[in-house]
């Protein structure tokens, strides 16, 4: 109960000062205005040095105005915030807390989520697509582990569920002998997972990273429902959301009130808005330029499509960022650099978009492997064969356990393949400037990621 006897002590606590100092955040509120610089939140730093994004109060104001307009929830309701607040999502959810008149508790620490949950019983929650696979992966675990017919009514829960899914989707009233199969269905399954959530939860925000459909859906049939939206530091961070009203499952919703979007001839989706940190990137102007622009329009990077109703639908980054499942972003392209500087690793691709983990294909130099082997007496001569040797395999996997010192925790490769053949031109795996074809050669080996993350 720790969470919330905190959050009952800092609530009497902020009562009592506002008592004894009345009217103290008056001056400030006169001092600081819309276009002055509120706070430097700075972007991952995986393309390069670290960005300062220059967020003004102005954009603040408008982020939390427009999202408070697409959140409905009502006073004093609850929300655990556990997202770390050098983010700006979770900045964004504690002002709105402020904003809706919520209660926000803070959870002890990653490790306490589930604890607190029980503790707090949000009404909503904001978090990662990351929380929400783990869970998923947890049930689905625990039914495979059960008996046959514990796995025949968990199929039956879910199959009504995505029943009356499909209703909801398309705005209409459950019928009556569906809605009580959906009752039995809650008592018997779904109701464990709304109780482990609290009990009382409404909704859920997913940001940060794509929340894959599937999930979205799973969630759906079980009775809570995820509104996935979409938005970048430099955006403060939300562009688009779904509406508990509107919502399309694989979407990052629709435009925030205020926010216009467009997409460009090359398929980038543009934006502008006054939530948009148009000051730029702190002492620097070439990249302020580059991504903000002359035209007006905020450039995100990311290729997408706008449907008809307005939806966005991301399909794919203009540069080879990977997003992982916890939101983390990573430049595959640097760690590759640093493992083929060791002589005996020819190409690598890095893996891991949508993933809780990156992971690494690797092709190894012929010469040296052909050294290698004889230095420690391996007698097979046929490369697909060696490759699989636990020598050459532990010989790959020393150099990727020294790179992976240098890197921060979330960019380790977890897990490794290395391929029977190199990359090559006639292959198609590779450029007429030898850059690795990313998605080719993702097709290509789809059966060994695949395996990697078994």
């Amino acid at each position: 109960m720790f969470a919330l006897a905190a959050l009952l002590v800092a609530r009497d606590l902020g009562e009592r000062y506002d008592r004894e100092h009345p009217g103290v955040f008056d001056p400030m509120v006169e001092i600081a205005k819309p276009g002055d610089l509120a706070i430097l939140v700075y972007t991952s730093g995986t393309t390069g040095p670290p960005k300062g994004v220059m967020q003004t109060h102005g954009n603040h104001i408008a982020a939390v105005n427009a999202s408070k307009q697409a959140t409905p929830v009502a006073e004093a309701w609850v929300h655990l915030l556990f997202l770390p607040l050098a983010h700006s999502f979770a900045r964004l959810e504690s002002f709105l807390g402020v904003a809706h008149g919520l209660t926000t508790a803070f959870a002890e620490s990653l490790d306490k989520v589930g604890d607190n949950l029980k503790e707090t019983r949000p009404h909503f929650i904001c978090s990662v697509p990351r929380v929400f696979e783990k869970v998923y992966a947890r049930i689905l675990a625990g039914v495979e582990a059960g008996s046959p017919a514990k796995r025949a009514i968990f199929r039956w829960a879910l199959g009504v569920g995505r029943e009356v899914s499909r209703y909801q989707q398309r705005g209409q009233p459950t019928p009556a002998a569906l809605e009580l199969r959906r009752r039995i269905a809650h008592a018997l399954v779904f109701g464990k997972l709304h109780a482990a959530l609290g009990g009382r939860l409404q909704w859920a925000v997913s940001g940060g990273a794509p929340l894959a459909r599937d999930i979205a859906e799973f969630f759906h049939a079980a009775g809570i429902l995820l509104l996935e939206g979409y938005g970048l530091t430099e955006t403060c961070p939300a562009l688009t959301f779904n509406r508990r009203d509107k919502y399309k499952f694989g979407s990052v919703g629709q435009a925030l009130p205020g926010v216009e979007l467009k997409i460009a001839q090359d398929g980038e989706i543009l934006a502008r808005g006054p939530n948009i940190a148009t000051r730029g990137y702190f002492k620097q102007p070439d990249a302020t330029k580059e991504v903000f622009g002359a035209d007006g329009w905020f450039h995100t990077g990311d290729i997408g499509r706008l449907d008809e109703d307005g939806f966005l639908f991301i399909t794919d980054r203009k540069k080879d960022l990977i997003v992982t499942a916890g939101g983390m972003n990573i430049a595959p392209q640097n760690i590759e650099n640093m493992l083929k500087a060791d002589p005996f690793i020819s190409q690598v691709m890095v893996y891991g978009d949508r993933r809780p983990y990156p992971v690494a294909l690797i092709t190894v130099n012929p010469d040296e492997l052909q050294k290698f082997a004889r230095e420690h007496g391996i007698l097979v001569t046929d490369a697909r064969v060696l490759v699989t040797h636990p020598k050459i395999v532990e010989r790959v996997g020393r150099t990727i356990e020294e790179k992976n010192t240098q890197l921060q925790s979330y960019a380790k490769i977890k897990r490794f393949a290395v391929l029977p053949v190199d990359f090559s031109l006639d292959g198609g795996e590779l450029t007429p400037t030898l850059k690795v074809k990313r998605k080719v050669v993702a097709s290509k080996y789809m059966g060994a990621l695949e395996d990697l993350y078994r």
